[in-house]
């Protein structure tokens, strides 16, 4: 590729956006929403088959939705090329105070309905049903469900409206919250229904434990790291510190792309002007002149000056001007020193280590001598 397409003005905005990964969970949400549109393709009644994507905080569920709608869409307009004015999905969030009326206008908005305030629930509710059924709409996506606590009365009226655009509207609807199986969203006689007519669908956290839990987890660092746009970036240093990213993640998939993303972002506008006018598109293509010689590692640096003057060295932090981009994400990650190896202790204890095994040692040998 042309190294002058990517300026720094778009390193940075191609690392603010980044793309998005395909997971197991997402591939499972993908196949189980094509078998219940196939299920509700020719169904005649009111009780048609959802979906409900469940899990905990930063797991990706608002990701899973966009990529679900985003697929089906670019389907529908590939089969159906003529028909401009078909509106295939429809997406809406719960409010956080959530009353009947402010989530019909929700659906409202993104349908283009003026919604005044004098108009009624009623009233709303009719001209959403009417043009999501003149438009063909085929998708319904409701984000942050586990907003509507059917325990109280305002949560309880407002889980009424979804029950009614369901019954009304011939769509398929795809629900998304934090622990919804733990809510009171599927609980007592108002969640009796969506309990037995919607699917759970969950996204856990990745975990790294088993040897096939930690192929699955390598895969991730993998193909972020491809899509890295970082000039002396070195190859396989994401996927050689897979357990430590883990160890910084969690394996929530929103703590990933923003720790990865800010390393990457940080890096290019910490660059000096030279390296910055040089920023290949890939990893691979350096020349001689283009590479610069690797520093000491920080971690050694810090070790070396404790073992010196016999006392700690405070680590520096990811914005420290010491750790300049040409070190690559390895040093603004704060990647242990050799491959494969753990985070290890904090330099502070170890330097506290050495002190302690320096008083200790001369203590030991009087005690000995006598004895």
């Amino acid at each position: 590729m042309d190294n002058s397409f990517w300026s720094r003005k778009r390193l940075l905005e191609y690392h603010s956006e980044f793309v998005t990964l395909k997971t197991r969970s997402l591939d499972e949400a993908l196949r189980q929403l094509r078998l219940t549109l196939l299920v509700n393709n020719r169904h005649r009644g009111t009780a048609r088959r959802g979906l409900i994507v469940s899990g905990p905080p930063g797991a990706g569920k608002s990701t899973t939705l966009m990529e679900l709608g985003r697929a089906f869409e670019r389907s529908e307009r590939t089969q159906r090329p003529g028909h401009a004015d078909c509106l295939p999905v429809v997406f809406a969030a719960i409010p956080p105070t959530c009353t009947p009326k402010e989530l019909v206008k929700e659906f409202a908005r993104f349908l283009g309905i003026p919604a005044h305030d004098r108009m009624t629930e009623t009233v709303i509710t009719d001209a959403v049903c009417d043009v999501i059924v003149a438009r063909r709409t085929r998708l319904v996506f409701l984000d942050d469900v586990h907003l509507l606590n059917t325990r109280t009365r305002p949560g309880a009226d407002s889980s009424d409206p979804v029950k009614a655009l369901a019954e009304r509207v011939p769509a398929t609807f795809v629900l998304a919250g934090v622990n919804v199986e733990t809510s009171a969203l599927l609980t007592g006689p108002r969640g009796a229904q969506p309990a037995a007519r919607f699917k759970l669908l969950h996204t856990p956290s990745l975990l790294n434990g088993t040897p096939e839990q930690k192929a699955q987890w390598r895969i991730l660092p993998g193909d972020m790291e491809s899509a890295l746009r970082l000039v002396n970036h070195r190859p396989h240093t994401l996927v050689r510190h897979a357990d430590y990213i883990h160890l910084r993640t969690g394996g929530v998939m929103a703590s990933l792309f923003a720790f990865i993303r800010e390393a990457a972002i940080c890096s290019i506008v910490e660059e000096p002007r030279d390296h910055q006018e040089t920023a290949l598109a890939g990893r691979s293509g350096h020349t001689g002149r283009e590479r610069c010689t690797r520093p000491a590692s920080p971690r050694q640096i810090c070790l070396k000056n404790c073992c010196r003057k016999n006392r700690p060295v405070r680590r520096h932090a990811p914005t420290d001007r010491s750790f300049p981009a040409r070190w690559g994400l390895a040093s603004v990650l704060h990647l242990p020193c050799s491959p494969g190896s753990g985070p290890g202790p904090p330099l502070p204890f170890r330097c506290l280590g050495l002190r302690l095994w320096k008083i200790l040692l001369p203590c030991t040998l009087l005690c000995a001598c006598l004895l």
